[in-house]
Protein backbone atom coordinates (compact mmCIF):
# COMPACT_ATOMS: atom_id res chain seq x y z
CA UNK A 1 0.00 0.00 0.00
CA UNK A 2 1.37 3.43 -0.96
CA UNK A 3 1.81 6.09 1.71
CA UNK A 4 -0.89 8.25 0.11
CA UNK A 5 -3.57 5.56 0.14
CA UNK A 6 -5.94 5.53 3.11
CA UNK A 7 -5.51 2.77 5.68
CA UNK A 8 -8.98 1.36 6.34
CA UNK A 9 -7.89 -0.06 9.68
CA UNK A 10 -6.71 3.26 11.12
CA UNK A 11 -9.18 5.82 9.78
CA UNK A 12 -12.29 6.37 11.92
CA UNK A 13 -14.98 7.78 9.60
CA UNK A 14 -17.53 8.10 12.41
CA UNK A 15 -15.38 10.42 14.52
CA UNK A 16 -14.65 14.09 13.74
CA UNK A 17 -11.11 14.82 12.61
CA UNK A 18 -10.32 16.71 15.82
CA UNK A 19 -10.84 15.88 19.50
CA UNK A 20 -14.39 16.93 20.45
CA UNK A 21 -13.73 16.91 24.19
CA UNK A 22 -11.87 20.24 23.92
CA UNK A 23 -13.10 23.64 22.75
CA UNK A 24 -10.17 24.01 20.32
CA UNK A 25 -10.91 20.62 18.78
CA UNK A 26 -14.58 21.50 18.36
CA UNK A 27 -13.64 24.91 16.94
CA UNK A 28 -11.47 23.31 14.25
CA UNK A 29 -14.27 20.88 13.47
CA UNK A 30 -16.92 23.56 13.08
CA UNK A 31 -14.64 25.89 11.13
CA UNK A 32 -14.32 22.96 8.76
CA UNK A 33 -18.00 22.11 8.32
CA UNK A 34 -19.39 25.67 8.48
CA UNK A 35 -17.05 26.78 5.69
CA UNK A 36 -19.34 28.95 3.49
CA UNK A 37 -17.68 27.53 0.37
CA UNK A 38 -19.35 24.17 1.00
CA UNK A 39 -22.72 25.86 0.45
CA UNK A 40 -21.72 26.34 -3.19
CA UNK A 41 -21.29 22.62 -3.84
CA UNK A 42 -23.77 20.96 -6.18
CA UNK A 43 -26.01 18.14 -5.00
CA UNK A 44 -24.10 15.80 -7.31
CA UNK A 45 -20.82 16.68 -5.58
CA UNK A 46 -22.38 16.23 -2.14
CA UNK A 47 -23.92 12.89 -3.13
CA UNK A 48 -20.54 11.74 -4.45
CA UNK A 49 -18.97 12.63 -1.09
CA UNK A 50 -21.74 10.73 0.71
CA UNK A 51 -21.16 7.70 -1.51
CA UNK A 52 -17.47 7.70 -0.59
CA UNK A 53 -18.26 7.98 3.13
CA UNK A 54 -20.87 5.21 2.87
CA UNK A 55 -18.40 3.02 0.94
CA UNK A 56 -15.83 3.45 3.67
CA UNK A 57 -18.40 2.55 6.31
CA UNK A 58 -19.17 -0.59 4.31
CA UNK A 59 -15.49 -1.51 4.44
CA UNK A 60 -14.23 -0.56 1.00
CA UNK A 61 -13.16 2.51 -0.97
CA UNK A 62 -12.11 2.98 -4.61
CA UNK A 63 -8.48 2.00 -5.23
CA UNK A 64 -6.07 4.88 -4.80
CA UNK A 65 -8.30 6.85 -2.42
CA UNK A 66 -6.13 9.03 -0.18
CA UNK A 67 -6.71 10.05 3.41
CA UNK A 68 -7.07 13.71 2.40
CA UNK A 69 -9.75 12.80 -0.15
CA UNK A 70 -11.62 10.96 2.56
CA UNK A 71 -11.25 13.90 4.97
CA UNK A 72 -12.65 16.24 2.32
CA UNK A 73 -15.56 13.89 1.57
CA UNK A 74 -16.33 13.74 5.30
CA UNK A 75 -16.18 17.56 5.46
CA UNK A 76 -18.78 17.86 2.71
CA UNK A 77 -20.87 15.09 4.26
CA UNK A 78 -20.88 16.72 7.71
CA UNK A 79 -21.70 20.13 6.24
CA UNK A 80 -24.72 18.96 4.24
CA UNK A 81 -26.17 15.77 5.75
CA UNK A 82 -27.97 15.52 9.07
CA UNK A 83 -26.03 13.52 11.71
CA UNK A 84 -29.18 11.69 12.90
CA UNK A 85 -31.17 10.99 9.74
CA UNK A 86 -28.36 11.00 7.16
CA UNK A 87 -30.62 13.02 4.83
CA UNK A 88 -29.33 15.98 2.85
CA UNK A 89 -30.34 19.19 4.63
CA UNK A 90 -31.94 22.07 2.79
CA UNK A 91 -29.35 24.64 1.69
CA UNK A 92 -30.71 27.66 3.57
CA UNK A 93 -30.86 25.78 6.87
CA UNK A 94 -27.28 24.51 6.82
CA UNK A 95 -24.81 26.10 9.22
CA UNK A 96 -22.49 26.69 6.24
CA UNK A 97 -25.15 29.08 4.89
CA UNK A 98 -25.25 31.17 8.07
CA UNK A 99 -22.63 33.66 6.85
CA UNK A 100 -24.04 34.46 3.38
CA UNK A 101 -27.61 34.18 4.67
CA UNK A 102 -26.98 36.44 7.64
CA UNK A 103 -25.15 38.98 5.50
CA UNK A 104 -27.93 39.11 2.91
CA UNK A 105 -30.71 39.53 5.46
CA UNK A 106 -28.74 42.18 7.35
CA UNK A 107 -28.19 44.07 4.13
CA UNK A 108 -31.90 44.12 3.35
CA UNK A 109 -32.79 45.13 6.91
CA UNK A 110 -30.33 48.03 6.72
CA UNK A 111 -31.61 49.10 3.31
CA UNK A 112 -35.36 48.85 3.92
CA UNK A 113 -36.01 50.42 7.30
CA UNK A 114 -37.81 53.64 6.42
CA UNK A 115 -41.38 52.29 6.56
CA UNK A 116 -43.15 50.15 9.13
CA UNK A 117 -44.29 47.50 6.58
CA UNK A 118 -40.71 47.11 5.35
CA UNK A 119 -39.36 46.72 8.89
CA UNK A 120 -42.06 44.16 9.75
CA UNK A 121 -41.47 42.20 6.54
CA UNK A 122 -37.71 41.91 6.92
CA UNK A 123 -38.02 41.05 10.61
CA UNK A 124 -40.41 38.28 9.53
CA UNK A 125 -37.85 37.11 6.95
CA UNK A 126 -35.13 37.12 9.62
CA UNK A 127 -37.20 35.12 12.10
CA UNK A 128 -38.31 32.70 9.36
CA UNK A 129 -34.65 32.15 8.47
CA UNK A 130 -33.84 31.43 12.12
CA UNK A 131 -36.79 29.04 12.39
CA UNK A 132 -35.66 27.15 9.28
CA UNK A 133 -32.14 26.85 10.68
CA UNK A 134 -33.59 25.54 13.97
CA UNK A 135 -35.72 22.97 12.14
CA UNK A 136 -32.91 21.84 9.85
CA UNK A 137 -30.44 21.31 12.71
CA UNK A 138 -32.89 19.79 15.19
CA UNK A 139 -32.42 16.45 16.91
CA UNK A 140 -33.87 14.23 14.18
CA UNK A 141 -33.76 11.03 16.21
CA UNK A 142 -37.19 11.91 17.61
CA UNK A 143 -40.42 12.57 15.67
CA UNK A 144 -41.25 16.23 15.02
CA UNK A 145 -43.48 17.69 17.74
CA UNK A 146 -44.50 21.18 18.82
CA UNK A 147 -42.41 20.98 21.98
CA UNK A 148 -39.46 18.64 22.64
CA UNK A 149 -39.59 19.48 26.35
CA UNK A 150 -42.99 17.78 26.66
CA UNK A 151 -42.27 14.57 24.74
CA UNK A 152 -38.50 14.36 25.31
CA UNK A 153 -35.70 13.47 22.90
CA UNK A 154 -34.07 10.13 22.18
CA UNK A 155 -31.10 9.19 24.37
CA UNK A 156 -28.64 6.34 23.84
CA UNK A 157 -25.79 4.63 25.61
CA UNK A 158 -22.18 5.08 24.47
CA UNK A 159 -22.70 2.42 21.78
CA UNK A 160 -25.74 4.24 20.31
CA UNK A 161 -28.26 1.76 21.69
CA UNK A 162 -31.54 3.62 22.16
CA UNK A 163 -32.61 3.84 25.80
CA UNK A 164 -35.77 5.92 25.56
CA UNK A 165 -36.85 9.57 25.53
CA UNK A 166 -35.86 12.13 28.11
CA UNK A 167 -37.41 15.51 28.87
CA UNK A 168 -34.43 16.38 31.06
CA UNK A 169 -32.07 15.82 28.14
CA UNK A 170 -34.30 17.99 25.94
CA UNK A 171 -34.10 20.85 28.44
CA UNK A 172 -30.31 20.59 28.59
CA UNK A 173 -29.97 20.42 24.81
CA UNK A 174 -32.31 23.34 24.12
CA UNK A 175 -30.62 25.46 26.80
CA UNK A 176 -27.21 24.90 25.23
CA UNK A 177 -28.52 25.68 21.74
CA UNK A 178 -30.09 28.94 22.99
CA UNK A 179 -26.81 29.98 24.64
CA UNK A 180 -24.92 29.18 21.42
CA UNK A 181 -27.33 31.14 19.23
CA UNK A 182 -27.22 34.20 21.51
CA UNK A 183 -23.42 34.06 21.52
CA UNK A 184 -23.40 33.75 17.73
CA UNK A 185 -25.45 36.91 17.24
CA UNK A 186 -24.11 39.01 20.13
CA UNK A 187 -21.07 40.63 18.46
CA UNK A 188 -23.08 41.77 15.45
CA UNK A 189 -25.89 43.09 17.64
CA UNK A 190 -23.72 44.72 20.34
CA UNK A 191 -20.21 45.43 19.09
CA UNK A 192 -21.10 46.50 15.54
CA UNK A 193 -23.41 49.41 16.52
CA UNK A 194 -20.76 50.68 18.96
CA UNK A 195 -18.09 50.47 16.26
CA UNK A 196 -20.25 52.29 13.71
CA UNK A 197 -21.19 55.02 16.20
CA UNK A 198 -17.50 55.61 16.88
CA UNK A 199 -16.48 55.53 13.20
CA UNK A 200 -19.26 57.88 12.10
CA UNK A 201 -17.68 60.69 14.14
CA UNK A 202 -14.78 60.91 11.68
CA UNK A 203 -15.10 63.35 8.76
CA UNK A 204 -14.15 60.76 6.13
CA UNK A 205 -17.09 58.60 7.25
CA UNK A 206 -19.42 61.57 6.84
CA UNK A 207 -18.30 61.83 3.23
CA UNK A 208 -19.07 58.19 2.41
CA UNK A 209 -22.46 57.72 4.01
CA UNK A 210 -23.57 55.71 0.98
CA UNK A 211 -21.02 53.06 1.96
CA UNK A 212 -22.18 52.70 5.57
CA UNK A 213 -24.67 49.92 4.82
CA UNK A 214 -22.23 47.84 2.69
CA UNK A 215 -19.58 48.32 5.36
CA UNK A 216 -21.93 47.04 8.06
CA UNK A 217 -22.85 44.03 5.93
CA UNK A 218 -19.17 43.18 5.44
CA UNK A 219 -18.51 43.56 9.16
CA UNK A 220 -21.47 41.29 9.95
CA UNK A 221 -19.91 38.72 7.62
CA UNK A 222 -16.56 39.01 9.40
CA UNK A 223 -18.23 38.49 12.77
CA UNK A 224 -20.24 35.50 11.53
CA UNK A 225 -17.29 33.76 9.88
CA UNK A 226 -15.70 33.45 13.30
CA UNK A 227 -18.73 33.43 15.59
CA UNK A 228 -20.73 30.67 13.83
CA UNK A 229 -18.07 27.98 14.46
CA UNK A 230 -17.10 29.49 17.83
CA UNK A 231 -20.69 29.46 19.11
CA UNK A 232 -21.28 25.94 17.81
CA UNK A 233 -18.13 24.86 19.67
CA UNK A 234 -19.24 26.01 23.11
CA UNK A 235 -20.77 22.59 23.83
CA UNK A 236 -20.22 19.13 22.29
CA UNK A 237 -22.80 18.30 19.64
CA UNK A 238 -23.04 14.78 21.05
CA UNK A 239 -24.19 15.88 24.46
CA UNK A 240 -23.96 13.66 27.54
CA UNK A 241 -25.44 13.62 31.02
CA UNK A 242 -25.33 11.32 34.00
CA UNK A 243 -27.99 8.61 33.96
CA UNK A 244 -28.68 9.48 37.59
CA UNK A 245 -29.90 12.93 36.45
CA UNK A 246 -32.65 11.50 34.23
CA UNK A 247 -36.32 11.56 35.19
CA UNK A 248 -37.15 8.69 37.60
CA UNK A 249 -39.25 6.59 35.20
CA UNK A 250 -36.54 6.50 32.51
CA UNK A 251 -33.80 6.00 35.05
CA UNK A 252 -35.67 3.03 36.53
CA UNK A 253 -36.33 1.59 33.08
CA UNK A 254 -32.62 1.72 32.21
CA UNK A 255 -31.64 0.21 35.56
CA UNK A 256 -34.12 -2.64 35.13
CA UNK A 257 -32.64 -3.55 31.74
CA UNK A 258 -28.94 -2.77 32.19
CA UNK A 259 -28.40 -2.61 35.94
CA UNK A 260 -25.75 -0.05 36.85
CA UNK A 261 -23.78 -0.47 33.60
CA UNK A 262 -25.10 2.72 32.01
CA UNK A 263 -23.44 5.63 33.79
CA UNK A 264 -24.03 8.26 31.08
CA UNK A 265 -26.56 8.77 28.32
CA UNK A 266 -25.90 10.57 25.04
CA UNK A 267 -27.98 12.59 22.59
CA UNK A 268 -27.60 15.01 19.69
CA UNK A 269 -28.41 18.46 21.09
CA UNK A 270 -28.77 19.92 17.59
CA UNK A 271 -27.21 23.19 16.47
Amino acid sequence: MSESTVDLTKFDIAAPRWDQTTFVGRLKHFFNITDPRTALMSNATLDKAKDLVDSFRAGSVPPGTTEEQLHYAKKLYDSAFHPDSGERMNLIGRMSFQVPGGMAITGFMLQFYRTVPAVVFWQWVNQSFNALVNYTNRNAASPITTKEIISGIAVTDENDNKLGKSRTAAVKGITQVVISRVTMAAPGMIILPIMMEHLERYPFMQRIKFLHAPLQVMLVGCFLIFMVPAACSLFPQRCSMKASKLEPELRDSIAAKYGDKVKYVYFNKGL
